[in-house]
């Protein structure tokens, strides 16, 4: 029962062996940091419970062109993903992250060639037209989305719903939940 200090942010290295703590505690600001590397990570890791700052669980796809956060995409174009250029289409795949709590397919590229697209949960969504709180949202072309009229929203065609309200008719961007399916 005793502390172990490492002075001038130098470490510790142990070839063999376990180390078995209590509580493992972040000396340094918070957002700084890490347990593991891209090069030498760890393999599984067990937790009763975890937490995110963040709120969408998204996936890394291929695109055919650099993307901005809260762009509706689809499936298709030269790549796997493109920008959702049709009307109510049933080919939506989620919106352009801005920052994922959980990052699927994380090692497939970066931003400008494999965004990170939110499949479920809350992110930011570029919007035309009036949207009230609880619409549906469908896809309303040029990477937008717009709120469904009664009876075209099928589980094909929407993108989620609307968790503000944008009360004017031009583009705009408010949060959105995200479930494609």
């Amino acid at each position: 029962a005793g502390v172990l200090s490492v002075s001038g942010g130098g470490s510790i290295a142990l070839g063999t062996g376990n180390v078995t703590l209590g509580n493992i505690v972040n000396g340094g600001a918070n957002g700084v940091g890490n347990i593991g590397s891209s090069v030498n990570y760890f393999d599984t890791v067990f937790a009763l419970a975890t937490s995110a700052q963040y709120a969408d669980l998204a996936e890394r796809y291929a695109a055919d062109a650099v993307l901005e956060p809260g762009t509706v995409v689809e499936l298709g174009g030269e790549k796997e993903i493109t920008t959702c250029q049709q009307d109510c289409s049933d080919r939506v795949l989620g919106v352009i992250s801005t920052s994922a709590a959980y990052l699927m397919n994380a090692a497939a590229g970066d931003d400008a060639t494999h965004p990170a697209v939110a499949v479920i949960g809350r992110v930011p969504t570029r919007v035309v037209g009036v949207v009230h709180k609880g619409d549906r949202l469908v896809s309303a072309g040029n990477g937008s989305a717009r709120a469904a009229q009664p009876g075209e929203a099928t589980w094909q065609t929407t993108i989620g719903r609307a968790l503000d309200n944008k009360l004017d008719q031009g583009p705009g961007v408010i949060e959105a939940t995200v479930s494609v399916k």
